[in-house]
């Protein structure tokens, strides 16, 4: 890294200068990131100081268009900012990224409005609730985006279960919400939840549900294998009332509004694997900087002179570039005007590019650990704390197997059905001979 170098850049080098602009407030909060990522992953506390500190920054509105009140970014910034976060504290890239996801719920609507997916009548309120939630962003409120649950089906990667039931006035919610970042840091929770009388994608609706709100409280302490200072608890819903003017429960608009996105679900997934590329970057360089520095005793050569260690350094150094080579054709292929690709195409992409991005950068880390030898192995340690933060990535929303197998079913189902045709009605009639196979 150059010394006018952003960080953002290492990921995205082609960066416009609005978009080095927006990259030097990422910049300006990373040295306090980093000095507090050690003791926040032993407390497993998200720092709330990091809450002003993103707020003065501007931060909490990086994706939300300047018209709203916001710094105008895309995904391209998104991913920068993420990936820049990730090598200083992955716990508050990660949650940095889930509350930018909730403008996807803002910005895809509005898409769908455009394209005339909406009745007319229908309208006003998609508008008023995607409006909201850009403008609480540029405020710069604290939206944490909840999901996901621990109810699985076969049928897709995310069941939705917690119920919404309306009532005089709004809705009552009741649920179980296991994985969201930012539980007791956020403002609000942006929650998901399925419309009585609905078993269908069709029935998902979306509520603003205030962090205090009667009935809202935290699942147990989350003590997972991850990113522990992510404040990733969960939140329990018991008959929590919310006014029918903070939710967007028009039956389909959950489902027309993520046909609008340009590749994965609602279109910004790929930043978080920068989180993790953005980790692994840094585990790279703390191999690097500590093997070269420190010398052996009888000969005075770097560890890093080592066969062994050349052996994992090449290595470690191959994973690194296959995982920034798969995130940056993703990137290309999402932000690209005007679109390359069909959306299909641009998802099969990510379905493979999420696992491989998460494995190459797992491998990073246990090549850094195996690089450090027994006294770097500690929790204390960036290595150490990197390959756990990092095993996150190979199961979070699914693991590299499971996109493989999926990618592998539309690629052959495609094939399978380029084996039978219709003969045109102009074919002759040429009749089999004797004996042949018919």
């Amino acid at each position: 890294m150059n010394g006018d170098q952003l960080t953002g850049e290492r990921l995205v080098e082609d960066m416009t200068e609005a978009e080095r602009d927006r990259a030097r407030r990422v910049e300006s909060v990373l040295p306090t990131l980093r000095a507090a990522a050690e003791a926040a992953d032993q407390t497993a506390t998200f720092p709330a100081s990091h809450i002003a500190l993103l707020r003065e920054a501007g931060l909490l509105g990086l994706v939300v268009p300047e018209k709203f009140g916001g710094l105008g970014g895309t995904l391209r910034d998104l991913a920068a900012a993420t990936f820049a976060m990730g090598t200083a504290c992955p716990s508050t890239a990660l949650a940095f990224f889930f509350h930018n996801t909730s403008a996807s719920r803002g910005l895809l609507p509005l898409e769908a409005i455009d394209a005339g997916l909406f009745a007319e009548e229908e309208i006003p309120e998609v508008r008023a609730f995607a409006e909201k939630v850009l403008t609480r962003m540029a405020d710069g409120v604290w939206l944490a985006n909840f999901a996901s649950e621990s109810v699985k089906t076969a049928a897709a990667n995310i069941t939705i279960a917690t119920t919404a039931r309306k009532v005089d006035g709004g809705w009552i919610l009741k649920g179980e919400k296991s994985f969201g970042c930012a539980t007791g840091v956020a403002d609000y929770y942006l929650t998901s939840a399925k419309l009585e009388g609905y078993d269908t994608a069709e029935g998902l609706a979306t509520f603003f549900v205030p962090r205090d709100a009667p009935g809202v409280s935290v699942r147990a302490p989350w003590d997972g294998l991850g990113m522990r200072a992510t404040a990733n608890n969960g939140i329990r819903l018991d008959d929590v009332f919310i006014p029918a003017d903070e939710a967007l429960a028009v039956p389909g608009a959950f489902t027309k509004m993520l046909t609008m996105s340009r590749g994965s679900f609602v279109g910004n997934q790929l930043a978080i694997a920068a989180v993790y590329t953005g980790c692994a970057q840094h585990v790279y360089d703390e191999t690097l900087a500590t093997t070269t520095r420190k010398t052996f005793a009888d000969t005075g050569e770097p560890i890093a002179s080592s066969p062994v260690h050349q052996v994992l350094i090449g290595e470690m150094t191959r994973q690194l570039r296959t995982a920034y080579l798969w995130l940056r054709y993703q990137l290309a292929i999402e932000t690209v005007e005007p679109p390359i690709k069909p959306k299909q195409e641009v998802f099969t992409q990510w379905r493979l590019g999420k696992g491989a991005v998460t494995e190459a950068c797992f491998q990073v880390a246990l090549g850094g650990l195996k690089a450090g030898g027994t006294s770097a192995a500690s929790m204390s340690g960036v290595a150490g704390r990197a390959l756990r933060d990092l095993a996150m990535g190979l199961v979070m929303t699914f693991p590299a197997e499971r996109g493989m197998l999926e990618v592998a079913r539309i690629v052959t189902d495609a094939k399978a059905n380029e084996l039978f045709t219709t003969a045109p009605d102009s074919a002759p009639n040429t009749a089999a001979p004797e004996g042949a196979a018919r």
